[in-house]
């Protein structure tokens, strides 16, 4: 739901990036952004969480690794948001997409 993305966001941002809390796995270390790599579930609710998490800092960096072919079932919502600083797209793994010796046609669609 979008509230359990904004607890999360809530408990990304506290544990992990510039909040506070007594259980930071990392100690001291403070991360500067979140990776969105799903390849399973839904694809529900990203979107609200990448807003989340925009929302306490417009400093946290989002980078996003979809699947080549589009839309990507579990990020296309959310990286429509046009919140993300980075997308690095996954062509392995995705035969449609995946350069094949001497044919570039599913590179160039």
């Amino acid at each position: 739901s979008a509230d359990d993305a904004t607890q999360v966001a809530t408990f990304l941002w506290n544990n992990f990036l510039g909040g506070q809390s007594s259980s930071r796995p990392l100690g001291d270390a403070i991360l500067d952004g979140i990776d969105f790599d799903i390849e399973a579930g839904g694809g529900s609710h990203w979107d609200e969480l990448a807003k989340a998490l925009k929302g306490l800092s417009s400093q946290v960096i989002l980078a996003a690794a979809p699947q080549c072919p589009i839309p990507d079932a579990h990020l296309d919502s959310a990286i429509k948001t046009g919140l993300f600083d980075h997308v690095w797209v996954q062509f392995y793994n995705n035969p449609p997409c995946q350069y094949s010796t001497g044919n570039i046609n599913s590179l160039v669609d």
